[in-house]
């Protein structure tokens, strides 16, 4: 028996090294519905922020990417169930997360704002909100926050597996608002036809508890090695403006440096 557990010992210490050997294979889990971080093209190819972040921090690592692509809900379930090696679909470090997974270094950070149409007078707030709709993506950490501090105070909160479905609701009257990434709110509705009428109102919300620290890569717990091998490809591509500049293509004048 003893000799038995030593082998299977080994054979993860093999594994493990292996997968992080150059020319190897990291595989990345992401939902790919969340633009401009990640989404699929037209002709199904995966496109995005987090898409050429992960390319670059895997040339960085030397190592080949590879996507998995599962809702956003499930991706934790299906990192610890080792699906793939990480976890790359904008996901914030919270306490909470941190429970159930490892998280690599901070690589960048985000605003959550509410949109609403350009006239609602709303705001992010629970007076303003109370008796209102508001869409957020299920399993997301603007989730926890509607539920933790406006659910509880009069405001209906819905949650969505998809986020489009949420814009979808929200143009055709549905919804009254919904609390987003600023980014993925910007280029994946306001920038769009229907989104025309709608805009970002009042300041970003903030809860560090509930909303995190930044955005990083989750790892199974205890995975030291593939840690230390991707934080330092991250400090890499920061070092060399590679996430300066991918900003600046995909968001804008959004700020998203670690501070």
């Amino acid at each position: 028996m003893k000799k038995l557990k030593i082998a299977l010992l080994l054979g993860c210490a093999v594994a493990s090294f292996s997968a992080l050997a150059d020319g190897s294979t990291l595989k990345f889990g992401l939902e790919a519905q969340y633009p401009p971080f990640e989404s699929k093209s037209a002709t199904g190819e995966l496109q995005g922020f987090d898409i050429d972040l992960g390319n670059a921090v895997c040339a960085a690592a030397s190592v080949k990417c590879e996507w998995y692509d599962t809702s956003f809900d499930g991706l934790i379930a299906a990192l610890q169930a080792r699906k793939f090696d990480a976890i790359n679909s904008a996901m914030n470090v919270t306490e909470k997360r941190r429970q159930a997974i490892d998280f690599t270094n901070v690589i960048y950070r985000v605003p959550t704002k509410l949109i609403a149409k350009k006239d609602s007078g709303l705001l992010p707030t629970v007076d303003a909100l109370k008796g209102k709709h508001i869409g957020v993506l299920q399993g997301s950490i603007q989730e926890s926050y509607a539920q933790a501090h406006w659910a509880p105070k009069g405001v209906d909160i819905v949650s969505y597996q998809d986020q489009n479905q949420v814009y979808l609701d929200l143009s055709s009257g549905r919804l009254d608002g919904t609390l987003v990434l600023a980014p993925a709110g910007q280029s994946g509705f306001l920038s769009r036809p229907d989104g025309k009428d709608y805009g970002f109102v009042g300041d970003a919300v903030r809860d560090d508890k509930i909303l995190g620290s930044g955005i990083a890569f989750g790892l199974r717990k205890g995975d030291t090695a593939l840690k230390e091998k991707l934080d330092t490809a991250i400090a890499k591509v920061q070092n060399d403006g590679v996430v300066k500049t991918l900003s600046k293509k995909y968001f804008g004048d959004i700020d998203v440096s670690v501070k």
